[in-house]
């Protein structure tokens, strides 16, 4: 049992902005627990800027751009369903119980590639808003993300990833745990590092590494939508907030318990298990949203 207890805590301090609960329907219709403390919402139509700190191949830049493109695709007839568009349409339930008019719509933005490790392999919480500079400032989320040499700031020791805003844009920050954390970050494509010993699954891109990037990245979105600038929707002490999809870690699908991330979809050629369709034929594996 302390195993469990001790599973649970570390996946609630390290992976915080980026798991989350349910997809169904059924689950969606809870009532949300949070609390909304009267602050802005992102509204409007965002681009998504994409820096590539370090060494990344094009495939694996490849996954995130998807990603990100498949959440404006609830349009695009041949994405099955479940969705990432559909998943990203519960981030809107917090825009009605904010009472807000309009909600909030994501593309696929420009993308910056730094392969020269223009400010080292060690970077500060300081560097990492001077990379998210370089995207736009206006009408954007920026989004460092760095390869899997990089050390970056209570990377593995406190956090996967996070989100910030700067003086005119919003940020997130997220790290390819592949050779540093995977079993911190990268959970449940890589064994963890305490708790049940369950068998990894397979990840859905054949990248344990960028397969969990996706997963920080999708939570780290739905937390900068929802409370961009703290004074959002969250529950807890403002000084540790828990956003959207960091409340109920390690669930992504009905049954999840710590140590088993729930009753996923699996892929009857590749064995890879995944919640949600993107375009281009992607699959991906996603917090679940109330």
């Amino acid at each position: 049992m302390a195993s469990f207890v001790l599973f649970f805590v570390l996946l609630v301090s390290l992976l915080s902005n980026s798991e989350a609960r349910r997809l169904t329907e059924s689950d969606q219709t809870q009532q949300l627990a949070f609390q909304y403390h009267n602050g802005p919402l992102l509204t409007g139509s965002l681009a998504v800027n994409l820096i590539w700190y370090g060494d990344f191949k094009p495939s694996q830049r490849a996954i995130v751009s998807d990603f990100i493109s498949s959440i404006a695709s609830s349009s695009n007839p041949a994405v099955a369903q479940p969705s990432v568009a559909t998943w990203w349409k519960g981030v809107g339930k917090y825009y009605q119980l904010g009472k807000k008019s309009s909600s909030l719509s994501m593309s696929l933005g420009t993308q910056i590639i730094d392969e020269s490790y223009s400010l080292g392999k060690s970077l500060t919480n300081q560097q990492i808003v001077q990379l998210a500079s370089k995207g736009s400032d206006k009408n954007a989320i920026n989004v460092v993300l760095t390869a899997a040499d990089v050390a970056v700031e209570g990377f593995c020791s406190s956090r996967c990833g996070t989100h910030g805003s700067a003086s005119k844009f919003a940020y997130i920050w997220v790290g390819n745990s592949e050779t540093q954390c995977p079993g911190q970050c990268a959970w449940p494509f890589h064994q963890p590092i305490y708790g049940p010993q369950n068998p990894p699954l397979v990840a859905p891109n054949n990248d344990v590494g960028l397969d969990g990037v996706v997963i920080n990245l999708a939570g780290l979105l739905a937390g900068t939508a929802t409370n961009p600038f703290g004074n959002g929707f969250y529950q807890g002490p403002k000084e540790a907030p828990l956003e959207a999809a960091s409340a109920c870690p390690g669930i992504y699908g009905k049954g999840a318990y710590p140590g088993y991330a729930g009753d996923l979809l699996v892929d009857g050629t590749s064995g890879a298990s995944y919640n949600a369709n993107g375009v281009n034929g992607r699959k991906y594996l996603l917090p679940a949203l109330p």
